[in-house]
């Protein structure tokens, strides 16, 4: 029974674009015959090297959206089977899951809302989608630190000057992400500090991702999430542009599409977790970085990052 209590309280989560890294899953794989599986069918499924990629690089091109995207997909469903096949009965079960824009189709396929195939080939189709758009503008991303929702808009809305720039990514106390024309996220970086800001980080992205300019990306991914199977998930897999939790599948089908044009409201998909009463979170995948962003939403939070064999060896002396 005190098991069965944790397990009800516990939330998968799963990281998105970004967290890629050369050698990512490779000791995984190395040693777990049903990791290694995944990274097969995989393989077959999107026609792309991704051992390879993820193994060995260039980190150049791992760092390719339409490469990194489904790479990191599969390296967190890699860790999902290490995870089952080393603790057997024992592999947490969660309550609830969900993933930093990319890693919410990590959430859903570890929530049964996706098989393998269909999952790892919605994340190719999304990120070439993705890469595709961006690279049709002069576009980018920048990282204000020290601002809240309100000072962030008022920046951008100052900033913009006619072009695109919105705010992308509510990430954490003192963090948002704009997101739009290259040259209204230079202005945004240059007048930041009015706003209120102690910072500014120019991010290292292909395009304006979470804005209108990824409106054609939507456009060429609908048609694949209206043909895709989606099931009614397990659990429930909480989306970031509501922060609320789904089940049913048009209803995730809606959400994973406007994703790509929305905000993606990270800080608020914690704190409802936190205050449904969640009170474990298992990271799964590549990095610790959304292991970072919690301890600025909630420095109390049982919280682990589990990124590799070493992680998932730990996990199992404890249980």
């Amino acid at each position: 029974m005190e098991r069965m209590g944790r397990q009800m309280n516990l939330a998968m989560l799963f990281p998105g674009q970004g967290a890629q890294k050369v050698g990512m899953a490779r000791d995984v794989c190395e040693a777990s015959p049903a990791a290694m599986e995944v990274f097969e069918r995989a393989e077959q499924a999107v026609e792309m090297p991704l051992r390879k990629l993820c193994f060995e690089g260039p980190e150049e091109q791992l760092a390719r959206t339409d490469v990194c995207q489904p790479a990191i997909f599969a390296a967190s469903a890699a860790m999902l089977a290490a995870i089952s096949e080393r603790l057997g009965d024992d592999a947490p079960r969660p309550a609830v899951t969900a993933g930093l824009s990319l890693g919410e189709y990590t959430a859903l396929y570890a929530a049964g809302g996706v098989d393998l195939v269909t999952g790892v080939r919605l994340v190719a189709r999304r990120g070439a989608e993705m890469q595709r758009a961006a690279e049709q503008t002069d576009s980018g991303m920048v990282s204000i630190l020290g601002v809240d929702e309100d000072s962030a808009w008022k920046l951008a809305e100052a900033a913009a000057d006619g072009q695109v720039l919105v705010c992308a990514n509510f990430n954490c106390p003192g963090q948002v992400v704009l997101s739009g024309d290259s040259s209204a996220c230079r202005r945004a970086a240059e007048l930041a500090e009015q706003f209120g800001a102690t910072g500014a980080v120019p991010l290292k992205v292909a395009g304006a991702f979470h804005s209108e300019m990824m409106r054609p990306a939507a456009e060429g991914l609908a048609r694949t999430l209206a043909e895709a199977e989606i099931r009614p998930p397990r659990v429930p897999v909480v989306s970031n542009v509501d922060a609320r939790e789904h089940t049913e599948p048009e209803d995730i089908r809606r959400c994973l599409l406007e994703q790509l044009t929305s905000p993606v409201r990270w800080q608020q998909c914690m704190e409802r977790l936190l205050g449904n009463g969640t009170k474990t979170l298992y990271e799964v995948g590549p990095g610790r970085v959304l292991g970072g962003l919690m301890r600025r939403i909630d420095r109390g939070a049982d919280f682990t990052s589990i990124n590799g064999l070493n992680a998932i060896e730990k996990l199992a002396r404890s249980e």
